[in-house]
């Protein structure tokens, strides 16, 4: 489930940007592209040029849904942490913290460019300063 009242941390896999739910596209704004997206069993995390956008599956039916919108431009810092060599079970992270002190956690599983999202983040964060 994700939470980010709750600081969770996620166990993320990459998906292809085909299988990113049909709601996303609402929220989108004028010049905004979808770079990247994770799943957990039922959420997604999409990263776009501009924003995170999560997608939180609730109740039984899964009829419910809540979006969390997470902006690159009130990023303070951020951290990543790639995945060891030779791990059995590979995995990576990302830490970010916003100025108002919120703070998320992404934890991705598998084989993900972290780097690459770090670059993404950086790009529009420091674009914007």
């Amino acid at each position: 489930m994700i939470n980010f009242n709750k600081n969770s941390v996620f166990n993320l896999k990459p998906i292809d940007i085909s299988e990113v739910r049909n709601e996303v596209q609402q929220f989108l704004i004028e010049n905004e592209d979808i770079e990247c997206a994770f799943k957990t069993f039922r959420d997604q995390v999409i990263f776009t040029n501009k924003r995170i956008i999560s997608i939180d599956v609730q109740g039984l039916t899964g009829k419910r849904k809540s979006f969390s919108i997470l902006p690159y431009s009130t990023i303070q810092f951020f951290e990543v942490q790639t995945q060891g060599f030779m791990e059995i079970f590979p995995d990576s992270e990302l830490f970010i913290q916003y100025a108002n002190g919120f703070t998320a956690q992404f934890e991705f599983k598998g084989a993900v460019d972290i780097c690459r999202l770090g670059k993404i983040i950086s790009a529009y964060v420091l674009k914007e300063r």
